[in-house]
C-alpha cells in the first residue's frame, strides 16, 4: 500500500516517485497551494498540492486532522530559503499526484502537538489518540529497544525463554492476590502470578539451568507513580551459581543496555553496599547516590540531654536521633521550613527540629533555633563537628522510632536535594547487599520474610537460624538506579529442612505449608541444584532510561491510581448469569446496604 515511510523521505530520493500513507497532522492553504504534513510512526513529510492536479487540489481542501490518507507524488528539494532544519525530512518535500483518504476522523479531542498541556485522565480516555504523539511513540519504540536488547544478552549466556502459568495457586508473597474464580471448580479459585517465583524454582530442579521470561505479573495493592496492578517483570534464574556470579552477568547485562541503546556508560563495576550501611548513611535501602546529603548518627550524643524529644528515642532501644545538614539551608524562610515539616510528617515524623548555623565561631550565639535552650555546649559542638557545618548551613534532625527517622529523613534528603538542585547529572547504580533475613512483625507479634520465604540465609545450619533470626543476613540484593529500585532478588533455599524451618520461623504451620508449598517442598526432595535469580522491573527502567515521569508513560494501556481503565470503563459488574454459571453471590458493602435490603444477592 506504501513504498516509504514518511520519516524516511530524504535527499536520496529525489525526482523519485513515492507512495505513502499517514494521518493529516496539519493542513495549510497558502491560497492556490495546499500544504499537508503528513505523520506516521517514522515521522512527518511536507507534501504539496497545486492546481495542476485538480482531483487530488480538490481533495486535499477536504482533508482534516487526523484524516487518514494514501498519497502518490515526486520528491523534490524544498525551495531555496524554505527548509525546516528542526524536521529530518525538511530539506525535501513531496509533489502530490494523487490524493485518496482511506477514512475520516472526528476532531481530536486535544492537539497531537507536544507542546500543549492535556490532562493525564483525557490521555488516558483516548489512548489511542494520546499514543499517536511521537513522543509516546518513542517511548514505546524505545520500550521494544530495550526488550529486544536484554533478550539477546540473555540468548547468548544460554538462557532459554520459557513460559509459566497465568492461572496459579495463591500463594503468600507480600501483596494480594488476584482471584479467578473456576466455572469448572464452583467455590474455588485460581489466582494470577504476582511472579513466577516457585515455577521458576521447579524449572531449576527439572533441569533448565538457565531460564528468563518476559512475563505479565499482577498485585492488587495500592498504586504509587511507579505501580501499577498489572506490569512487566524481566524474570531470571540460573542453576550451578552462586551471588558474586550472578550479580556479576546482570551487571554486565545491563551496561551493555546502556551503552547499547542510549550510548552511556555506566560505572564498572557497580559499587555494593550493605543494607546496613546504606539505611545508617541515607535511611532507604535505594539511595540515589546522585544527591550528596547524608544522615549523620547523633543518638549517643542526645542520650543524657533533658530533652525528652531527644532523649527519649535516645535511650530506646529501637529509637534513632539523625541529622541531615544542607550546605546553604540557612537561606531558607520559615515557610519553607514548615512545609518541610508537613511534607515529614507524610511520613510519620512528628516535628522536624532544626538549627541555623549563622556563625560557627561564635558557638550558641552564631546558632539560631528553638531547641538550643535544651542542648548543652558539649552536645552542640559535638552535633556541628559530626555533620560538618558551615556557616549559612541548615540542620534537620529526625528523632523518633528508627524506622520513622530514616524513612522521614530519607525521604526529605531526596527531595531537598531535588528543590535546592543537588542532583548530579547522569546515572548512579549501585548493588545492595546484605539483606537482613526476617523483619519483626510488632502488630502480628512474629517474624516476617524482609524479601521472600525461598531466599537462603547466610547460614550454615537450620539450628543457628533458630537460634537467633533477627540477626541472620539473607543471600538477597536489590539492584538500584538513580534512588529507583530496578532489579531484585536472592540465591534460594535448595534444601528442605532449611526451606520447612523458615517456613516454621514465618509462623507457617507444617499442616499450612504442606497445603500452600507442598509442592515445592516435595519437588526439594528430588535433587534439587543450587540456584538462584532475579527479577527487573521493565516498565520501571523504561521509565528511567526514557526520562518520563511515571510507568504510566511507558505502559500502552495503563490504569489509573484507583485502578481503573478510563479507555475501557474497567473493571464493570459481572451480569446475574455469569455470576450463577460461576457459583457466586456478591455481598454488597454494608455502607452501601439500605434500610431493609438484602445483603446478598444473585
Amino acid at each position: 500500500m506504501r513504498s516509504h515511510y514518511c520519516g524516511h523521505v530524504n535527499e536520496s530520493l529525489v525526482d523519485q516517485e513515492v507512495v505513502l500513507c499517514g494521518w493529516m497532522h496539519r493542513r495549510r492553504d497558502h491560497g492556490g497551494v495546499i500544504f499537508v504534513d503528513l505523520r506516521d510512526r517514522e515521522g512527518l513529510i511536507q507534501v504539496v498540492f497545486d492546481p495542476e492536479t485538480p482531483d487530488s487540489f480538490l481533495t486535499a481542501e477536504r482533508v482534516r486532522s487526523e484524516y487518514v490518507l494514501r498519497i502518490k507524488g515526486r520528491v523534490r528539494y524544498r525551495p531555496e530559503g524554505s527548509a525546516n532544519p528542526d524536521l529530518p525530512t525538511g530539506k525535501v518535500e513531496v509533489v502530490g499526484h494523487e490524493l485518496e483518504i482511506l477514512n475520516v476522523a472526528e476532531t481530536p479531542p486535544f492537539p497531537l502537538d507536544e507542546d500543549h498541556e492535556v490532562g493525564e485522565d483525557v490521555r488516558l480516555r483516548y489512548r489511542y489518540i494520546d499514543l499517536r504523539r511521537p513522543q509516546m511513540f518513542e517511548r514505546l519504540r524505545l520500550r521494544s529497544e530495550i526488550v529486544r536488547t536484554l533478550r539477546h544478552s540473555l540468548e547468548e549466556q544460554g538462557f532459554m525463554e520459557i513460559e509459566t502459568p497465568m492461572l496459579t495457586k495463591a500463594t503468600p508473597e507480600g501483596a494480594r492476590d488476584f482471584l479467578v474464580p473456576s466455572r469448572n471448580h464452583n467455590g474455588e479459585f485460581y489466582a494470577l502470578p504476582q511472579s513466577p517465583q516457585l515455577f521458576k524454582q521447579l524449572l531449576m530442579i527439572s533441569g533448565m539451568e538457565r531460564y528468563y521470561q518476559v512475563v505479565r505479573c499482577f498485585r492488587d495493592e495500592d498504586l504509587r507513580a511507579d505501580r501499577q496492578p498489572e506490569f512487566t517483570q524481566l524474570d531470571i534464574e540460573a542453576s550451578f551459581i552462586d551471588d558474586q556470579k550472578l550479580l556479576q552477568m546482570m551487571e554486565d547485562m545491563i551496561r551493555s543496555l546502556f551503552a547499547k541503546v542510549l550510548e552511556v556508560p555506566l560505572p564498572n563495576p557497580f559499587p555494593r553496599m550493605t543494607h546496613a550501611e546504606s539505611v545508617h548513611r541515607y535511611g532507604v535501602d535505594r539511595p540515589d547516590l546522585r544527591i550528596g546529603l547524608e544522615l549523620t548518627e547523633l543518638t549517643d550524643l542526645m542520650k543524657k540531654v533533658d530533652f525528652k524529644v531527644f532523649s527519649g528515642p535516645a535511650n530506646d532501644p529501637n529509637g534513632r536521633i539523625a541529622a541531615l545538614c544542607v550546605s546553604g539551608g540557612g537561606e531558607l524562610t520559615r515557610k519553607e521550613i514548615d512545609d518541610y515539616t508537613q511534607y515529614v510528617a507524610i511520613y510519620g515524623a512528628k516535628g522536624l527540629a532544626y538549627i541555623k548555623v549563622n556563625d560557627c565561631a561564635d558557638g550558641r550565639e552564631g546558632l539560631q533555633s528553638p531547641i538550643l535552650k535544651f542542648l548543652p555546649d558539649e552536645v552542640i559542638e559535638g552535633i556541628l563537628t559530626r555533620c560538618g557545618a558551615q556557616d549559612g548551613d541548615l540542620i534537620f534532625f529526625g528523632a523518633d522510632k528508627a524506622t520513622i527517622v530514616n524513612e522521614s529523613l530519607g525521604a526529605l534528603r531526596v527531595k531537598l536535594g531535588h528543590d535546592r538542585g543537588l542532583v548530579e547529572y547522569g546515572w548512579k547504580p549501585v548493588w545492595i547487599i546484605d539483606f537482613p533475613m526476617f523483619e519483626w512483625n510488632e502488630e502480628g507479634k512474629r517474624w516476617s520474610a524482609l524479601h521472600h520465604p525461598f531466599t537462603r540465609p547466610m547460614v550454615e545450619s537450620v539450628e543457628e537460624l533458630e537460634k537467633s533470626p533477627g540477626d541472620a543476613l539473607s543471600q538477597a540484593y536489590d539492584m538500584v538506579l538513580n534512588g529507583t529500585e530496578i532489579g531484585g532478588g536472592s540465591i534460594r533455599i535448595h534444601n528442605p529442612a532449611m526451606q520447612a524451618a523458615v517456613f516454621r520461623l514465618l509462623g507457617i504451620s507444617d499442616v499450612e505449608a504442606e497445603e500452600k508449598f507442598g509442592f515445592l517442598l516435595k519437588a526439594l526432595q528430588y535433587g534439587c541444584p543450587p540456584h538462584g535469580g532475579i527479577a527487573f522491573g521493565l516498565d520501571r527502567l523504561v521509565m528511567l532510561m526514557c526520562g518520563a515521569p511515571s510507568i504510566r508513560e511507558v505502559i500502552p494501556f495503563p490504569k489509573t491510581q484507583s485502578a481503573n481503565c478510563l479507555l475501557t470503563d474497567a473493571p464493570t459488574p459481572a451480569d446475574d448469569a455469569q455470576l450463577r454459571e460461576l457459583g457466586l453471590r456478591l455481598r454488597k458493602p454494608r455502607n452501601k446496604v439500605s434500610a431493609g435490603e438484602s445483603t446478598t444477592g444473585s
